[in-house]
């Protein structure tokens, strides 16, 4: 509840004055505690920049562990337009010669011209069949694992009707309308390339004949069975290439299973031999390691800036002076400016670009990072070799992952180091909170005081006014 106040009823005592300074003396080391948390709350999320930084570090080490990225290839073509192509995991570098004989296409077949969109073109019902022809179109396969699918089309329907019924059917065979000078066209298309893809349509006509040009069986394609009403502007075929002279064949023109990790999409055919080659991605080994050097120098950068003394204002920054800081200043110069056990060509970063420098930072030599990528072997090793019986013959982005991986487990230095403060910061909440309770109290007490002070003051005052008045109106008696 709070208190109601007065300066002095009677006497002049300014008690609300009075009580607010005596208070403000009270209550200074309330700002010392509040100093304090501000401090550790600044240390605090000093620590939480430095986890983030240690984290993006042994992230990009752990990049460079991976067989992936020393494994990581890039192909190319001889000529773009015959075929382009692309690597995943598992290709490995190799030189092919390729020539395409044959593209890949889907079956297409158009009706005969009706005079509008609009027309109605008969009644019964449609059958749509995915398969495979026989030669010369003699036979009809159907495809394994697909069924037919019956369209119906009432007598009230239009060819733009048919259009889109069978587009619902969803029966891998796609409907379109081309206008021309003759008029509209129902054209039919494979969804999906190939020979097995092919299709073929049958009418159940209301008319009672199934195979003539009048009426739904206008829209047949069947030419086995003599239905030859729509024709065939494009069969159903396989693309058909050599790779080092072996025939391959695929249903689309998409090569995914012919060389090991690598897909090959077709163009165009090839009157002559187009050479396909298949490399390491050096280049992504070079963002990678750039991308190391460049995870390491923020840390170690962040780093010396918390922890830096400024002689001038005589102050430090957040960390000045942390010993768990500065051991990690020391554990990265050690582990960055060691040497590796491993065996190869490099052994020590400096060799292959990556130099330390005096302010705890690597200067990245490109040059020399380039030239190292030619004994990529080599390079890997330096950074991602594994030796589980002397950890000396480690590489540095192992020994930095492992590093990282050890500061930021739940009782690794960094994450206790965070909990520490916290639990510093909760405790003097906690202080405050009892301080200020505690000042309330105070508060009401000296309040009391003054106001009872007051009081008795004002009584005195009210006594000695009666007094002076009783001498003065004696001494007019007197007189």
């Amino acid at each position: 509840m709070a208190s109601i106040s007065s300066a002095g009823i009677g006497s002049g005592l300014d008690v609300s004055s009075i009580v607010t300074q005596l208070m403000a003396v009270e209550k200074s080391p309330l700002q010392q505690m509040q100093t304090e948390a501000s401090k550790i709350q600044s240390k605090l999320s000093a620590y939480g920049k430095v986890q983030s930084y240690v984290s993006a570090l042994r992230d990009a080490a752990l990049n460079l562990t991976k067989s992936d990225t020393w494994g990581s290839t890039t192909a190319s073509s001889g000529d773009a337009s015959v075929f382009t192509a692309t690597t995943a995991s598992g290709a490995t570098a190799g030189n092919y010669s390729l020539t395409v004989q044959q593209m890949a296409s889907a079956q297409t077949v158009a009706s005969a011209a009706w005079p509008a969109s609009v027309s109605t073109v008969g009644s019964g019902v449609l059958r749509l069949e995915l398969g495979t022809w026989a030669a010369g179109q003699t036979g009809f396969t159907p495809k394994s694992g697909t069924s037919s699918v019956d369209v119906t089309v009432a007598a009230s329907d239009t060819l733009a009707d048919v259009r889109d019924k069978i587009n619902a059917a969803k029966s891998g065979v796609m409907a379109s309308i081309v206008n021309d000078t003759s008029g509209s066209r129902l054209v039919l298309r494979s969804s999906e390339t190939g020979a097995e893809n092919a299709f073929r349509v049958t009418a159940t006509d209301d008319d009672g004949n199934n195979t003539d040009a009048s009426g739904l069986s206008a829209l047949a394609f069947d030419p086995s069975a003599g239905a030859n009403a729509m024709v065939q502007s494009q069969a159903a075929v396989n693309a058909r290439a050599t790779i080092n002279g072996l025939s391959v064949s695929s249903a689309s023109n998409l090569l995914t299973d012919v060389v090991d990790g690598v897909t090959i999409k077709l163009g165009k055919v090839s009157s002559t031999p187009v050479d396909l080659s298949v490399s390491s991605n050096t280049e992504s080994v070079k963002t990678a390691v750039t991308a190391f050097a460049d995870a390491y120098n923020n840390l170690s950068k962040y780093l010396a800036e918390q922890t830096k003394y400024n002689a001038a204002a005589k102050s430090g920054a957040t960390l000045q002076g942390d010993s768990g800081t500065n051991a990690l200043r020391s554990a990265m110069r050690n582990i960055i400016g060691g040497t590796s056990g491993v065996t190869g060509a490099f052994n020590r970063l400096a060799q292959v670009g990556l130099d330390p420098q005096s302010d705890g930072t690597l200067k990245v030599d490109s040059t020399k990072l380039t030239s190292s990528l030619g004994k990529l072997a080599d390079l890997k090793a330096l950074f991602a070799n594994k030796d589980a019986g002397n950890e000396a013959n480690n590489g540095f982005a192992v020994s930095l992952q492992k590093w990282g991986d050890s500061l930021l487990s739940f009782d690794g230095s960094l994450s206790t180091r965070s909990s520490s403060l916290q639990r510093q910061i909760d405790a003097n909440a906690k202080k405050q909170e009892d301080f200020n309770e505690r000042m309330t109290g105070v508060e009401a007490r000296i309040r009391a005081q003054y106001t009872a002070l007051d009081t008795q003051m004002a009584k005195l005052n009210g006594l000695s006014t009666y007094m002076t008045q009783q001498i003065t109106n004696m001494n007019k008696s007197s007189s």
